[in-house]
């Protein structure tokens, strides 16, 4: 065999590997993914997110889970007002920034066999978020579909670097299972970090 063809078939073998059973293969699952959905994802820091989510959760009959969300007293009225059954909301307060609040439940929701989640942020956050959230969840073979609040004289643009110090954060975590940030010594700062 000459030995480009042995490179060739090599490479085949490969990218067969990458794609099938391979690292590759729940991030092209989740893109692959043409089911409904089967989970509600809200990420907080708006109430309006928080109402949105609560509304189509109840339209769509889906679970829903609010990440970090407001307090859980404020949280319960509004589930009661939108007429929803307490067993369909979770509340899950361990994410401190974004990247944290997929981190902090991905593995949970693959083992409860989710594979594709609404997610509810406002428009100035939607890009970074699926960015990460494609990352994290994807590496789970989730996928993700958003919908964004608008926000209006509310939103606040988000910088390049922010959005690219969280797509490595999201990269190494999916790589080594661990936040970068939480490897920084605590007497550094970064004026771009959520």
């Amino acid at each position: 065999m000459k030995s480009s063809q042995c490179f060739w078939l090599i490479s085949i073998i490969l990218i067969g590997w990458l794609a099938l059973i391979g690292p590759i293969n729940p991030f092209i699952k989740a893109i692959l993914n043409n089911q409904s959905p089967k989970l509600i994802l809200v990420l907080g820091g708006d109430v309006d997110r928080e109402k949105l989510g609560l509304q189509i959760a109840n339209e769509l009959n889906l679970p829903i889970i609010i990440s970090g969300g407001s307090n859980p007293e404020y949280s319960e009225w509004l589930i009661q007002k939108e007429g929803l059954s307490i067993d369909q909301v979770r509340r899950d307060y361990r994410a401190k920034d974004t990247l944290s609040n997929f981190t902090s439940l991905v593995d949970e929701l693959s083992n409860e066999g989710i594979n594709h989640a609404l997610l509810i942020t406002s428009e100035d956050h939607i890009n970074r978020a699926m960015s990460i959230g494609n990352i994290v969840a994807g590496s789970r073979g989730i996928k993700l579909t958003s919908i964004s609040v608008p926000c209006a004289e509310l939103c606040k643009k988000e910088t390049q670097k922010k959005q690219y110090f969280d797509l490595v954060r999201a990269i190494t975590w999916v790589l080594i299972g661990k936040d970068p940030k939480n490897l920084i010594p605590n007497n550094i700062e970064f004026n771009f970090i959520d």
